[in-house]
């Protein structure tokens, strides 16, 4: 009976591995409900400063992950699958309960196969983009984990299809936000003034999307302040660290251009905006979380566009778009991102709220709110107990 009291009474152990800054959002979120149940446990892996601040042991930094694109990968690929083998062999060795790998699905789907094949059950939280491109993976995704953890409804309509086991468990982002937004209250809070319109210029969190989209964004900005002179210009960088690229970006391309820089206040500054220039990917969800009208930008390294574009069925690529089931929202990619193209889009959405717009927002809004971080807790848990 004393060994028995002596295994109950372990902490459990919970690995983990975040690709970038919105995987780390979800883990941060995640580690905080599996807390409530197990308040003793441990976590490690690889994760971001959030995690880390929820008691998480990172053992490499979590940026050496966050690399975009096909063919950006592959100047990345010695160091990427030497972290792969040497955190596949620490997390083998530390025998964790159960493993999670937040989306990174390259990265994150080589190592739940190892792991469980080793024994330890793994689930993936963020289903891959199967429903998109390379639908086949979807048997890799079933070898390689116990469990998908799908933040979009549609996403479990497809694994169950194939008889994949998947919980649909909603967005942190939609649980964490207002259904309703006082863009006026938002506005002061930022020191902006409120009774003008605010347009945010949002490149992405990751090097190649601010090098590659800022120039774009600020000159559109540009011409859009010139028509509209008391038109507010604000911006949001993830780090200290890419705040110093963003004004690199801007004394070249833009250096006369006013706006009003914020440094991990993506949220805020989504709230406070009417408008935003929006990379395409999770911000967007954010931005339409926010009541935030939006155009989708999006460029990437040529081959990789060639490549992408060859593999992808979709309509859309933006949340917004796939989660309404239409174009909602203007997306521009890769030839089509010009300036006078951003300029055309963005103008009528700084003269205005578009009414039917928000409603259609706030529908989604609603349909993703599922208590996320909870849902997906409680399912981990029952992962591990199932025999």
């Amino acid at each position: 009976m004393a060994n028995v009291a002596l295994v109950t009474s372990s902490p459990r152990k919970f690995a983990l591995i975040a690709g970038e800054h919105s995987g780390d959002i979800l883990g941060a979120a995640l580690i905080v409900a599996l807390k409530q149940q197990h308040p003793t446990a441990e976590f490690f892996g690889i994760g971001g400063p959030r995690m880390q601040a929820e008691g998480f042991k990172a053992l490499f930094d979590m940026e050496e992950l966050a690399v975009m694109g096909l063919v950006e990968v592959l100047g990345r690929l010695r160091r990427l699958l030497q972290i792969k083998r040497e955190i596949t062999t620490a997390i083998t060795a530390a025998n964790p309960d159960i493993f999670i790998g937040i989306d990174a699905p390259d990265f994150n789907l080589p190592v739940e196969l190892a792991l469980k094949q080793q024994g330890i059950k793994t689930v993936h939280y963020v289903s891959p983009s199967v429903w998109a491109w390379r639908h086949k993976r979807i048997f890799k995704i079933a070898k390689a984990t116990n469990m998908v953890l799908a933040l979009l409804p549609f996403e479990k309509a497809f694994y169950d299809k194939y008889a994949v086991p998947c919980t649909f468990v909603g967005h942190t982002l939609a649980d964490s936000m207002p259904l309703q937004v006082d863009k006026t209250q938002a506005k002061t809070a930022l020191g902006l003034n409120p009774s003008q319109p605010v347009l945010a210029i949002m490149p992405g969190s990751r090097t190649n999307e601010i090098t590659l989209l800022a120039p774009d964004f600020l000159r559109a900005a540009a011409e859009l302040q010139q028509q509209h002179p008391e038109l507010q210009l604000i911006t949001n960088m993830v780090t200290a660290e890419k705040a110093t690229l963003w004004r690199r970006m801007k004394a070249e391309y833009a250096p006369d251009l006013e706006v009003t820089e914020f440094i991990g206040q993506a949220r805020q500054t989504l709230l406070a905006a009417d408008a935003t220039f929006i990379a395409s990917g999770t911000a967007t969800l954010e931005a339409m979380l926010a009541k935030c009208a939006m155009v989708v930008g999006y460029k990437t390294n040529w081959l990789t566009y060639q490549i992408a574009r060859r593999l992808i069925t979709l309509q859309h690529v933006s949340l917004p778009n796939l989660l309404a089931g239409r174009g909602m929202v203007t997306e521009l990619l890769q030839a089509d991102l010009t300036v006078p193209a951003l300029v055309k889009a963005m103008q009528p959405l700084v003269l205005g709220i578009d009414v039917s717009l928000t409603a259609e927002y706030e529908r989604l809004h609603q349909q993703l709110q599922q208590n996320a971080s909870a849902v997906a807790a409680a399912t981990i848990l029952q992962v591990m107990a199932d025999e």
